[in-house]
């Protein structure tokens, strides 16, 4: 399982994004750039222990209303060959050094993952503990045969989140849409889902949310 380092990044994860959501089609805050502050999130391990696979939520409070965005990123010691569009910013790592930081859903070791989660294949772990699963993430799987990921054929980004689309066996060309705003009331299933992932984030004033995170369509 992961260790998490307690220590810094340079710039920050919410400075990071602060320069890269406004760019998003699903971004709806203020034009002069968003108010963050952290609202949740989880993390998921590589099996080969080289990438860091995060779930962030944060809120935005630019806009009047506040928002909660649902960015998974990815932390790599390099970077990542043809994935320049997806880099979401590079940091200096208090223990680790420079870290590329990037979009997960542009990242095939995340979405390999991301495809084990929904299956219930990948247990989640604590966003800021070592070695800690974390039971509020629920994955929920109805297509009963498991699917691993052959290939990641394309990601795109939408006014309502990020659909990847991958190639599997046994099932064939399957879907990942993964919601970029959160809200808690939600749909968490859909007619023709094969999977799901709920998870929780919180409001600025400590409320506790649950809503849909990710969804597998055929």
């Amino acid at each position: 399982m992961a260790f998490i380092h307690n220590t810094t990044m340079t710039p920050g994860k919410l400075d990071l994004l602060a320069a890269w959501l406004p760019g998003r089609p699903w971004y709806a805050g203020s034009p002069d750039g968003p108010e963050l502050s952290r609202a949740g999130g989880f993390r998921l391990d590589d099996p080969d222990g080289e990438v860091g696979i995060e779930f962030m939520v944060v809120t935005d409070t630019s806009g009047g209303a506040p928002v909660a965005y649902h960015v998974p990123a990815t932390y790599r010691g390099a970077p990542l060959d043809g994935a320049e569009d997806a880099l979401i910013g590079t940091s200096e790592h208090g223990v680790l050094g420079r870290r590329w930081v990037y979009d997960a859903t542009r990242d095939p070791v995340a979405v390999g993952q991301i495809l084990a989660l929904l299956q219930g294949r990948a247990e989640p772990q604590h966003q800021s503990q070592s070695d800690t699963p974390d039971p509020s993430v629920i994955s929920d799987f109805t297509a009963g045969k498991a699917a691993s990921m052959a290939a990641l054929t394309s990601t795109e980004d939408t006014p309502d989140g990020t659909d990847i689309a991958v190639q599997t066996e046994p099932h064939g060309a399957l879907t990942i849409r993964i919601v970029r705003v959160l809200r808690k009331d939600q749909e968490t299933t859909t007619p023709k889902a094969l999977g799901s992932v709920t998870a929780q984030w919180h409001s600025s004033n400590g409320e506790q949310n649950r809503g849909l995170f990710a969804v597998l369509n055929p």
